[in-house]
């Protein structure tokens, strides 16, 4: 009978220890899901009034949370798009497990 009672103490702790840490991440800068996340967030906005003609993209990727390459600069999404004047700049976000991820600075302006 003590040996059921300390496992099942044990297995009490295993499950509060998982909730606590797939509950942790709950506060980030970032809404993030533990299975997928897919966002769209804004990021900066000017003083530069106007239709926005161009649009250029810069985009990172993130393999295991481990190794991540790319260059998504909010200078790399001017170049890319031609923009010399900035009128607003988004980020979009897609992860899947922290498997794999990208993320991508959007850039809009003249």
């Amino acid at each position: 009978m003590i040996r059921r009672e300390g496992s099942m103490k044990a297995l009490r702790l295993v499950l509060i220890l998982g909730a606590v840490a797939a509950l942790a991440g709950c506060a980030l800068l970032v809404p993030m899901g533990n299975v997928y996340t897919g966002v769209k967030l804004p990021m900066a906005a000017t003083a530069n009034s106007g239709a926005s003609t161009k649009t250029g993209e810069a985009t990172c990727v993130s393999v295991l949370a481990v190794v991540a390459t790319g260059d998504c600069s909010i200078e790399a999404a001017k170049k890319n798009g031609g923009i010399t004047k900035v009128h607003s700049v988004d980020w979009e976000v897609k992860n899947i497990l922290g498997i794999y991820g990208t993320y991508k600075t959007i850039v809009s302006g003249e």
